[in-house]
């Protein structure tokens, strides 16, 4: 049975790539409120994010470099929204 995929956007900068994968595979999601991504910290999520970057790099960085990518921004990213009122 043939799948098709939709295509990815055109994305202009390994940061805004990363955050698209991140977003594709669950990994993050963003503030209801204020709008700032936060981290699911889900690592059955953060895996499949690293797999597509290994298997689908942005184009000009090797496997390696995307999967770095997808590290340094999950690195960026917290749990919980800095605006949001603590719990």
């Amino acid at each position: 049975m043939l799948v098709m995929r939709e295509r990815r956007p055109a994305i202009r900068t390994v940061e805004g790539w990363a955050r698209s994968v991140l977003l594709e595979a669950g990994a993050i999601h963003e503030c209801e409120e204020h709008g700032w991504m936060k981290d699911h910290a889900d690592p059955h999520a953060h895996e499949r994010a690293r797999t597509i970057a290994r298997e689908e790099p942005a184009f000009g960085l090797s496997p390696e470099e995307a999967v770095a990518a997808i590290d340094e921004m999950l690195a960026s990213i917290g749990d919980t929204c800095p605006e949001c009122a603590p719990a």
